[in-house]
């Protein structure tokens, strides 16, 4: 069996490369493991729990709303039924994925591929249904296997009360208590899930503050909040050792305080994501990985293997998958007419917590560590009319400017919605926009939006919402 071009992965980086491959005319043939397209961010992943959070969401503004003198019955949630329509978002994209596949004369196999070289992979079917031949050659094959979550190798049990995030998103049950191993976005999102359907959720993380690498100045207003929601946050903490109780799993926790020993009734380990680049035969093709276990790849998206490229999670941080859907149409584009590169000035990035974390471009502390010269213009949204209308005053729109040029460099916004916010942002960056060419488009009234061309007016004295010395 022979294809022009294999695409190694259906997630959003796989599906995208193969789909704009067909566009272009190329033959092409799909190799995924699972039974449905979509990978980790459909099917156990982005998509379901942006699901569950929109649930938590929903919780909460009934909460908000006793503030108004609106009040709701004793609440009762119906576990199964969350499941359900859960998985009736996943199966309805996945298999509006099929469709497309199929409209495009995309060929899907589902079987686990690994190189036999640079040129063919060997098929091990995952479905049952037979392969004529589990040799498949090609001219080209886009790697694009993603990630999966990263363990601990001391901290493993045979013990079903011991999740990772793939296993939280199926809600077995709502945990009386919940230790969350990892204060990034992955355990920060799954915790707030848990505490919203009524778990007492504790959060473990051993750096000194929660989400490392993420601005300060966006973080301090979603932890004041988890604060509240939480049973417990601890930094600078360690989990040494968890065993199973039977009814329940007690951890170890390590901190400066001393040592002590706490039982909860499930554990989430959420400690990042590791790529998916051992057990494929990469040994036997020219394909080189860095120290972490990542594909090296060049701007085009081409391996050290002429006849290999990669994209997505295997290729790199950050690990999203917008970039490596992006990434896929870049490498597709590159092998049709050899001149696509990927050169995003800006990725985007967002936290669905409540509040949301969203950022793009250079963020202070980076400017710090690479000792560039910036200037910061802030908006707080207690200044802002929509937030004060939603009873959600605790974000802030943050811009980072060239003082030379004034060129919007970076910006991040923590609130309510931050994530839909964000591509306004991205925008102006990549256009090179000055943070006068935000301040002089009108924004619509009253929005969150408009915040983002307020907090270029503070730049300048000019934000008629605050009062700031003028420049």
């Amino acid at each position: 069996m022979h294809s022009q071009l294999v695409v190694l992965g259906g997630g959003p980086g796989g599906y995208a490369a193969a789909f704009m491959a067909a566009d272009l005319g190329m033959e092409v043939t799909l190799v995924e493991a699972d039974p449905r397209l979509g990978g980790t961010c459909l099917l156990r992943g982005c998509i379901p729990s942006k699901a569950l959070l929109h649930v938590a969401r929903v919780l909460a503004e009934t909460e908000e709303l006793e503030s108004w003198g609106i009040r709701f019955a004793q609440r009762a949630i119906d576990l199964a039924a969350v499941r359900s329509r859960e998985e009736r978002i996943v199966q309805t994209l996945a298999g509006g994925l099929k469709t497309l596949a199929q409209k495009r004369k995309v060929r899907v196999i589902h079987a686990r591929g690994s190189f036999e070289s640079s040129q063919s992979l060997l098929l091990e079917p995952t479905t049952g249904a037979p392969l004529e031949d589990r040799r498949l050659t090609f001219e080209h094959c886009i790697l694009a296997t993603g990630s999966v979550p990263a363990r601990i190798a001391n901290l493993e049990l045979p013990s079903q009360r011991l999740m990772d995030s793939t296993a939280a998103l199926a809600l077995p049950d709502v945990p009386e208590s919940l230790l969350v191993i990892g204060g990034g976005y992955i355990g920060l999102e799954l915790g707030t899930v848990y505490a919203a359907l009524g778990s007492r959720v504790t959060v473990v993380e051993m750096l000194a503050g929660l989400l490392p690498g993420v601005d300060r100045d966006l973080v301090k207003p979603l932890q004041a909040r988890l604060e509240r929601r939480f049973a417990a946050i601890c930094l600078e903490t360690r989990v040494t050792s968890l065993v199973d109780r039977g009814d329940a799993l007690e951890a170890t926790l390590v901190s400066a305080e001393g040592v002590r020993t706490e039982t909860f009734s499930r554990v989430l380990v959420a400690v990042g994501r590791r790529p998916v680049s051992q057990g494929l035969g990469l040994e036997r093709t020219q394909v080189a990985l860095d120290e972490r276990g990542f594909v090296r790849v060049n701007r085009h998206m081409q391996t050290t293997d002429p006849h290999i490229l990669a994209i997505g999670d295997v290729a790199g941080e950050p690990l999203l998958a917008h970039k490596a859907a992006h990434q896929g149409k870049v490498a597709a584009e590159f092998l049709h007419q050899g001149t696509a590169e990927f050169d995003a000035l800006a990725i985007p990035a967002v936290v669905f917590t409540d509040p949301e974390i969203a950022w793009a471009g250079l963020t202070e502390e980076q400017a710090q560590r690479e000792g560039l010269a910036v200037e910061v213009g802030r908006f707080p949204w207690a200044a802002s009319g929509k937030a004060q209308a939603l009873g959600r005053t605790e974000g802030l729109t943050k811009v980072l400017i060239d003082p030379e040029t004034e060129r919007v460099l970076g910006v991040g916004i923590v609130g309510v919605g931050a994530g839909d916010l964000i591509s306004e942002a991205v925008l102006a960056i990549e256009m090179g926009c000055t943070a006068r060419d935000l301040t002089q488009t009108i924004h619509p009234h009253p929005t969150l939006s408009e915040t983002l061309a307020f907090a270029n007016e503070a730049y300048f004295g000019m934000a008629t919402d605050l009062y700031r010395p003028r420049r």
